[in-house]
């Protein structure tokens, strides 16, 4: 594409009251382009000045400037005897109704929305250009005062001054009506496919998961079939071998029973129902009780603590978060484990607390990943699901999991329902 043709447009001059140096040397370029002369002022006062030196054919004008903004700085053009026949566009975001009224106030002409596009700003330059005689025969007409969101607004602008703003204002609206529409459209889509892929990967790791169990199974049972029948004829190293495939069979059938269980978490259906959390953390700890009734450990778990939720998937959620408590404590020769809730920035929050190996908070981003694991499994077992199962619950409910903890020094996590 060659170079944009310039329009003769060499006697009309541009004022551009903009603060920002990098949005006005881009509606600098935009308007050169086209041919205008242009002036570029910091400021609303600045701006004043170059207007009152040089009387220019059209103002450009920021809202949100230093010293003097976008609405004093109209406000002094159109007292101005000199400037008042200036026609005034205000840049804007146009977040609130009242930037409208004040524009009105004002006696702006027109409203260009924040980025703006350069096709339609350059409409509506042409479009004032063209209307300028127009202009010299409006009369002021009497002043009128209108009340809105609990403030009072003097209105004396022209008639077509009113015109041009809401025209403007009208057609802003639209624009940001349609780009909303396009940006639901491409959300739902979007949303669409993520659920599609979800989907398919939940019901590939099921598939694969569960596929894999029948060859897991023959390789542990002809592994123990051959130390059973045939361990007179291997020797200490043959032994050894089929000890490690045994026990890497055994680790990969608890990896698959925790994809199993993290493909359950996604794909089962929610039921909300009135629920004891402090009873169900107690049945869960008296369940590690039984299983290594020799450690020392003390739980600390608060009364009545009463939640709305998936019964079945909050248990998951504290078997996880108090068996890793319960994993992670077991180097220490006596160790507390803490089950309570809290205010958290106006959020009630529910937490595990230990006081066993901790983590670094440098790596606290990789927590919640499937497989992520912070220890090796020579210090820890595990598979590294765990935590990613408690995020899925916790999502599901519509809450947020979180932790801190330090080396040596224990570990918190927290979630909301």
């Amino acid at each position: 594409m060659g170079p944009r043709k310039k329009n003769n447009n060499n006697n009309i001059e541009i004022l551009i009251a903009e603060d920002s140096a990098t949005q006005a040397e881009e509606l600098e370029h935009i308007l050169e382009e086209r041919g205008y002369r242009v002036t570029v002022a910091g400021n609303g006062k600045q701006a004043l000045e170059a207007a009152r030196k040089r009387k220019p054919t059209l103002i450009i004008s920021d809202i949100m400037m230093p010293e003097m903004d976008g609405y004093a700085f109209c406000k002094a053009v159109k007292s101005d005897d000199n400037l008042k026949d200036t026609p005034v566009i205000l840049v804007t975001t146009l977040s609130d109704p009242g930037d409208i009224v004040k524009g009105l106030e004002c006696g702006a002409d027109n409203f260009i929305r924040k980025p703006y596009d350069e096709k339609y700003l350059l409409s509506r330059i042409d479009y004032i250009l063209m209307n300028r005689e127009l202009r010299k025969t409006e009369k002021v007409q009497l002043g009128m005062e209108i009340s809105l969101m609990g403030r009072r607004y003097f209105i004396t602008s022209e008639r077509q001054q009113i015109l041009n703003l809401l025209i403007s204002t009208y057609e802003q609206a639209v624009a940001i009506n349609d780009e909303l529409k396009a940006r639901q459209k491409e959300l739902a889509e979007r949303t669409a496919q993520l659920e599609s892929a979800n989907k398919e990967l939940e019901s590939f790791s099921y598939s694969v998961s569960h596929d894999l169990r029948a060859p897991l199974r023959s390789i542990d049972g002809f592994s123990q079939a051959l130390l059973d029948d045939s361990a007179d004829r291997l020797d200490a190293q043959g032994r050894d071998h089929l000890q490690r495939v045994r026990t890497a069979t055994r680790r990969m059938g608890e990896l698959i029973d925790d994809l199993l269980a993290l493909s359950r978490v996604t794909r089962s259906e929610m039921r909300r129902e009135r629920m004891d959390l402090s009873a169900l953390a107690r049945t869960v700890s008296a369940g590690l009780r039984k299983a290594q009734p020799e450690r020392q450990v003390e739980f600390v778990i608060a009364q009545g603590i009463v939640v709305d939720g998936d019964s079945g998937l909050l248990r998951a959620a504290l078997e996880n978060l108090l068996g890793n408590a319960w994993k992670f404590t077991a180097k220490h020769p006596r160790a507390r484990i803490e089950f309570g809730v809290m205010q958290w920035e106006n959020e009630t929050a529910y937490f595990v607390r230990d006081d066993g190996a901790g983590f670094d908070m440098t790596y606290a981003g990789k927590l919640f990943g499937a497989f992520q694991r912070l220890h090796a499994v020579s210090e820890f077992e595990g598979t590294g699901i765990g935590l990613a199962t408690v995020q899925r619950i916790i999502n599901r409910h519509g809450g947020r999991l979180w932790a801190e903890g330090a080396v040596e020094k224990g570990a918190t996590f927290y979630f909301t329902l």
